[in-house]
């Protein structure tokens, strides 16, 4: 059976980015397992894995538009230091997460501070990159009612 709409997709894979830093795996926790065609993974990766099935191993490169998307300036910005908690303690690079008017958390991470503000920036870690994925379909199957 081939990847399409309506099936569910198992995917053993290793994430890199340009400078070849490993960022994920599935070696420790097990296979990635998604229903084709719904939106859970970033879409230049599912594009490129339509038409695969079981035992097919391959290299997928996404740029950063079809993956995380660009950097975006505007999603960098200040904030006064009092809007942490004074027993908070920042570093650069800690990721925090603020609630939109849903309660859908929204990470950011810390970029600089001092005394007065905060610099964060609310860009995907990602956003920007481009990624390589080594994947090979360890398993497809028709979805079920289930899986949706």
């Amino acid at each position: 059976m081939k990847i399409g709409p309506g099936t569910v997709v198992s995917l053993d894979y290793t994430l890199r980015i340009d400078n070849g830093e490993l960022i994920d795996s599935s070696q420790e926790l097990g296979p990635l397992n998604f229903v084709f065609g719904v939106g859970r993974i970033i879409p230049g990766l599912e594009r490129q894995l339509e038409g695969l099935q079981k035992g097919d191993e391959r290299r997928i490169v996404v740029s950063p538009n079809e993956g995380y998307g660009p950097t975006l300036p505007e999603a960098v910005q200040q904030i006064p230091r009092g809007a942490f908690p004074s027993h908070v303690e920042l570093k650069e690079g800690s990721m925090f997460y603020v609630e939109d008017p849903t309660g859908k958390p929204i990470p950011f991470s810390v970029k600089a501070f001092n005394e007065e503000s905060v610099t964060v920036d609310f860009n995907h870690p990602l956003a920007g990159k481009t990624l390589t994925f080594d994947v090979k379909v360890v398993g497809v199957r028709e979805a079920t009612p289930q899986d949706q």
